[in-house]
């Protein structure tokens, strides 16, 4: 007897993503890709989905292998409409891109992009690039929260659009090959306790939906370079700051 094709392909395959870690008696729960059905199934049934639209528009490819906290911070600095210099062959439209990010005069006092293009970034020094374009950007360790405190800034963070959490973690920590990585984070499912990941190594790996309990393991992990844990970099548009020099669109049209 030939069984019907359930009218909800995506909640059984959803059902199947979360209940399969439990059958084979695995620890950590396989990422579900956001374009499966089921990953579609959490972004429609997420209730803190705010900044996934912003970034979602915004979307970018690390430039090379080093440079995911500069895609990252590109991505953010536009969701968020900071004011952007003129791009070389776009006549006056303005945006950031992941070269115009370094041309900012107080990110040289950061990081350069020297630096990053051979070792990435550190927790600091992605805060402090982003800070230098005129945004609150503050630096957490995993180190300094509690499970429980990192799925409440989770659902208070992605619940309201004007902030965004950058997430600096190990890939290991959620079943990928690799190091560590920076990326945005879009969307929290609290009914499964997954957490939406922009993947902006988009060659590599695609935008997953991950345990928030993996997540949080994967921000704790030591980063070798700068001695200390892992993290989230929190961003929002502090009001009545300066913004940097050249970054005001002239008047007229566009």
């Amino acid at each position: 007897m030939t069984r019907p094709p359930s009218p909800f392909p995506g909640l059984v395959l959803l059902s199947l993503a979360l209940a399969a870690p439990l059958t084979a008696g695995h620890l950590r729960a396989a990422p579900i890709p956001l374009m499966e059905p089921a990953g579609m199934e959490l972004l429609v049934g997420s209730g803190a989905r705010a900044d996934y639209g912003p970034l979602a528009e915004q979307f970018l490819t690390q430039a090379n292998l080093a440079y995911c906290g500069v895609a990252s911070a590109a991505m953010v600095l536009n969701s968020l409409a900071v004011p952007a210099p003129a791009v070389p062959g776009y006549g006056r439209y303005r945006f950031w891109t992941q070269e115009n990010v370094f041309q900012v005069p107080a990110s040289s006092q950061v990081v350069s992009a020297e630096v990053v293009r051979r070792q990435g970034m550190t927790l600091a020094e992605l805060a402090g690039l982003l800070a230098a374009h005129g945004v609150k950007a503050e630096a957490i360790h995993g180190d300094q929260l509690s499970l429980e405190q990192f799925r409440a800034l989770l659902r208070t963070n992605l619940s309201q659009p004007g902030d965004r959490l950058l997430a600096n973690y190990d890939r290991p920590s959620l079943g990928q090959a690799g190091g560590g990585h920076i990326a945005p984070v879009a969307a929290f499912h609290a009914t499964s306790d997954r957490v939406l990941i922009l993947d902006v190594a988009r060659y590599r790996y695609p935008s997953v939906w991950v345990p928030v309990a993996d997540l949080w393991a994967a921000i704790r992990s030591l980063d070798r370079t700068s001695g200390r844990s892992r993290g989230l970099v929190t961003i929002r548009r502090a009001p009545g700051t300066t913004p940097p020099p050249g970054s005001v669109p002239p008047p007229g049209p566009s």
